[in-house]
């Protein structure tokens, strides 16, 4: 047995990320991979898993803790095989003795930081003119469980609100204020922004029969407020088409034999990442954001595309790198691993962060098109779904093709709807003959 020190491994670019979860306490037992704590970020619900097996002996992070990567969560004595060599013992020992030292002294700062906003008070009412302080869509915010419930309850998005407290972290007085600004401008005969939108009515639907009252997963309420922060901010454009991929198709059973011996599933979704990776080259403004000053266009020279994963606890859009630079058995296989990562919960803040471009298929469940919402401060989200077998007239007769449903969703402040349309032409014709992929 060893006293070893565990701290918040590599959960991507996030630093200062809130606990929102303790789920131990000293003298527990945990196994390895045990979830230890719980952070949220901006855009999904992370459990740090421990590295060892043994019992807890010390719990050094507390709710509303923020953290980045090397800092201490617990100390455990851990078995002897649960975990690295058992050569350094002593020096974990040492470490964690030293801890306590090093974490006095960093206790002024955190004096010196709360005290900081009172010092600054005086400057607030210079800010309070300025409008409600809208983030970028997506951009993260940090606030209290307290703040949070607080802000609920108002029906203020925290997205729409800028913190004043240390580290941009959102107060109680920062939503009052953001309220006060939203009825004054209401008040003036201003037109109200996203938190003055009139709620819906309340209704009692128990005195219409039985209900029964479920709460929302984490993943439902994150990716709730981004859909409808994404939906209030980006004037949607939806465009349909459908692409003969009955070749394409004929391609891809050819080449099940040699998948399935390299154990990989190869679904037609992968042949649209591959083609939206090369029409993305030729669109460049369909891989891009809009600067949040509303006059310019950040390009992407990347692209890294977003795949939306059903999951128990709602859906989630992880990251697929490179994709241009990527064979199709090896996206194959590196979306498998995305994939089941998102199914049991184990995608980290790099695995959702990064997109350039999304994409929503539907094609394994069914139906013949939907509207995707765009995956702001993304431009652009392709839905795909179900293919079906239709009568297609070539000149002479009808024959039978493969035809598959796609709708392309786009910002048109940036795309406009002549290059909406030439993006899915593009498209559709680099489905239909991957002979374009070589071009």
């Amino acid at each position: 047995m060893a006293i070893k020190s565990i701290t918040l491994p590599d959960i991507g670019n996030y630093d200062n990320t809130p606990v929102i979860e303790v789920l131990i306490s000293p003298g527990d037992r945990v196994e390895k991979e045990d979830s230890l704590i719980t952070l949220e970020s901006d855009k999904a619900t992370m459990e740090i898993p421990s590295p060892y097996a043994g019992e807890i002996k010390k719990v050094l992070v507390k709710v509303d803790d923020a953290l980045k990567q090397g800092d201490l969560i617990a100390e455990i004595e851990a078995e002897e095989d649960s975990g690295e060599d058992a050569a350094t013992p002593s020096s974990q020992n040492e470490s964690a003795k030293e801890e306590p030292a090093e974490g006095t002294p960093d206790e002024k700062p955190v004096e010196t930081e709360k005290s900081a906003p009172a010092a600054e008070k005086p400057a607030e009412p210079a800010q309070t003119p300025a409008p409600v302080n809208r983030q970028s869509a997506g951009a993260a915010f940090h606030a209290s469980p307290s703040v949070r419930v607080f802000a609920r309850k108002l029906g203020v998005d925290l997205a729409n609100v800028t913190g004043t407290g240390p580290k941009g972290r959102i107060r109680q007085e920062d939503v009052e204020g953001a309220i006060k600004t939203v009825m004054e401008g209401v008040a003036k005969g201003g037109a109200a922004s996203g938190a003055g939108i009139p709620p819906l009515p309340e209704i009692d639907f128990s005195q219409f029969g039985e209900i029964e009252e479920k709460p929302l997963s984490r993943i439902k309420k994150l990716s709730g407020k981004h859909l409808s922060t994404a939906w209030l901010n980006i004037p949607h454009v939806t465009q349909f088409d459908e692409t003969d991929i009955t070749e394409l198709e004929d391609f891809r059973k050819s080449l099940k034999p040699r998948a399935e011996k390299a154990g990989i599933k190869m679904t037609p979704l992968v042949f649209v990442l591959k083609a939206l990776a090369h029409v993305l080259r030729e669109f460049p403004h369909m891989n891009a954001s809009l600067a949040p000053d509303g006059e310019n266009l950040i390009v992407k020279k990347y692209i890294n595309l977003g795949v939306a994963v059903d999951t128990p606890n709602g859906l989630l859009v992880p990251v697929v790198r490179d994709v241009d630079q990527k064979g199709i058995f090896e996206l194959s296989e590196e979306l498998m691993a995305i994939s089941e990562r998102a199914r049991n919960g184990k995608l980290t803040g790099a695995d959702l962060s990064g997109g350039t471009f999304s994409v929503s298929s539907l094609g394994g469940i069914g139906g013949t098109q939907f509207t995707p919402i765009v995956n702001g401060p993304e431009v652009g989200i392709l839905g795909v779904s179900k293919a079906s077998m239709q009568p297609v007239w070539n000149g002479s007769e009808f024959v039978p093709r493969l035809m598959l449903p796609l709708a392309l969703s786009y910002d048109h402040r940036v795309i406009d709807g002549a290059e909406g349309a030439r993006f899915m032409t593009t498209l559709s014709r680099t489905l239909t003959d991957l002979r374009e992929l070589m071009l």
